[in-house]
């Protein structure tokens, strides 16, 4: 019991220790963050009734309704799921969400009139799909990198994430895709079109911008030519290679496998060595986002 209570001090210490860490950077990364998403919402999406999802969406939707504010509307649906957040997430993800939460809907309702200092006219749907889509997604990575969300249903893509195993962006596309749907009554299939591109960019720049673009590749590669594939690795591409124990699950044979990260411009060079070296080898080539240490 001692152990496990010291465990928990451990894990909130180091919780406390990464908030910290780069503060005016992580709220200058928001308030950037909130901007773009308020710009892409008030410039492109709410004009034009593109029910995208989240409480945004739901806003576009009580507006064209009943003529409510959409910054009431996202305010009162972000404090709800907050709630929820604290019984579902706990205290310590339901704190990233608070700010976002108090400021998202603050800077709505400032860039409500973005139309008339910045006026783009009168513009195709489909650029409003993309130009609104591309600005609230790169908005949207920048808040969650910086630890932060804008509250509303990016608490219930953090639930979705997290018991569902899935990323950031794609449990925005399953939230955000009923949400998108229940819009097809008030404003047609039509808009339902745009809409989906609006979604499907959200989630691919999120994550783009979560992650980065993949600047490496890592290869797990299983071979009865250890020896050949390592020297050329180390020889031929100058890279590092790690060497671990493997159990073959379906035969318990015992194999080695050869951990290697390279960079993406050698990628065909390393994948076709592997396959002059042996013809055999069973390899798995993933995309490496961020690489620490080594060479």
């Amino acid at each position: 019991m001692k152990n496990s209570v010291q465990k928990t001090v451990k894990i909130d210490s180091i919780i406390k220790t990464i908030y910290r860490k780069d503060r005016i950077r992580r709220y200058f990364s928001l308030m950037i963050g909130l901007l773009l998403i308020s710009l892409a919402f008030n410039l492109f999406l709410l004009p034009n009734n593109i029910v995208f999802g989240g409480v945004s969406g739901i806003s576009i939707i009580t507006k064209k309704l009943f003529g409510w504010d959409p910054s009431i509307v996202i305010y009162i649906g972000s404090l709800l799921l907050l709630i929820v957040s604290f019984l579902v997430l706990g205290k310590n993800q339901t704190t990233g969400s608070i700010l976002g939460s108090i400021l998202f809907p603050v800077f709505v309702q400032l860039t409500e009139n973005i139309g008339e200092i910045l006026p783009i006219g009168e513009i195709e749907l489909l650029l409003a799909a993309l130009f609104g889509g591309i600005i609230y997604g790169v908005g949207a990575g920048l808040v969650f990198k910086a630890g932060f969300t804008t509250g509303g249903t990016d608490i219930i893509n953090q639930i979705i994430s997290k018991y569902m195993k899935v990323s950031m962006g794609s449990a925005m596309l399953m939230s955000d895709g009923l949400i998108v749907l229940s819009g097809v009554s008030v404003f047609g299939i039509n808009k339902l079109m745009y809409a989906i591109i609006v979604v499907y960019l959200i989630g691919i720049l999120t994550d783009r911008v979560l992650l980065g673009i993949s600047n490496s590749k890592a290869f797990y590669i299983i071979t009865e030519k250890e020896e050949g594939i390592k020297n050329y690795i180390l020889k031929e591409l100058g890279h590092g290679v790690t060497i671990f124990d493997a159990k073959g699950g379906y035969t318990s044979e015992k194999q080695k496998v050869l951990l290697c990260v390279v960079p993406t411009d050698q990628y065909y060079r390393l994948k076709e060595g592997i396959k002059e070296i042996d013809k055999q080898a069973f390899f798995v080539v993933m995309d490496a986002y961020e690489v620490f240490g080594g060479e």
